[in-house]
């Protein structure tokens, strides 16, 4: 949080740490414009330290979903639709911090107060753009994601009908061998095969021969 004043800037954050180390640099340094300048151009300093962090986070996310990108193309599994989930929901969280951000902004650059000279204003609008930028920026990171959700569940899909086709043509291939075993186990008193000497041989080379001609013609239709 800030507070402007006529010759005073305060800050308030609720946790320990921040991204203001380099603000405070130029202070402690002199370097910079920011001493010889009012309090609204230190509070710009400020917010477009803030801005210039979600870049960096940006850009770190973007090389996650890159990576990402690679793992879902060669191996797709459950734990790339865990961080695709989890990326999802920070791309939210990140879109909810700076959506505000924008609001201030935005208001800061309408803004007639006397507190915000005319030549600083000119600094808060560019900070403007930039927030506009990041937002952009994250939704195009959304739209990625939701495409690489989309993907990994189609990838899921095919593989689901691969095994289904794999064991559609198995039980396929067994019809006739259960047919065949069928006959030959039905209880008749009278069945002429049975009393041949090479009738159970010749089964055996009957079932293997459907089963290898099928395999053929599953194989010449593209379907194995």
């Amino acid at each position: 949080s800030l507070i402007l004043g006529k010759n005073f800037l305060f800050t308030f954050q609720e946790k320990p740490g921040d991204v203001f180390e380099p603000v405070r640099d130029r202070l402690r340094q002199h370097k910079g414009r920011i001493r010889s300048l009012g309090p609204d151009y230190l509070a710009y300093a400020l917010i477009d330290a803030i801005v210039d962090n979600y870049f960096l986070v940006l850009e770190k996310m973007g090389d996650r979903i890159e990576a990402l990108e690679e793992r879902l193309v060669q191996n797709p599994t459950d734990d790339i639709l865990q961080m695709l989930h989890r990326l999802k929901r920070e791309m939210i969280y990140l879109r909810k911090s700076v959506w505000p951000l924008r609001e201030l902004l935005s208001g800061l650059e309408r803004s007639e107060s006397s507190l915000i000279q005319q030549s600083t204003g000119v600094y808060f609008r560019d900070v403007y753009d930039h927030t506009i930028q990041i937002i952009d920026t994250i939704e195009s990171y959304r739209d990625i994601i939701s495409g690489m959700l989309d993907t990994y569940l189609s990838s899921v899909s095919n593989k689901m009908s691969e095994v289904m086709k794999v064991l559609t043509i198995i039980s396929t291939i067994f019809i006739p061998l259960t047919f065949i075993a069928g006959i030959y186990g039905m209880n008749f008193e009278y069945m002429p095969e049975l009393g041949w000497k090479w009738s159970y041989p010749l089964v055996w080379l009957l079932m293997i021969g459907v089963s290898i001609l099928m395999v053929v013609f599953f194989r010449k239709k593209k379907w194995l």
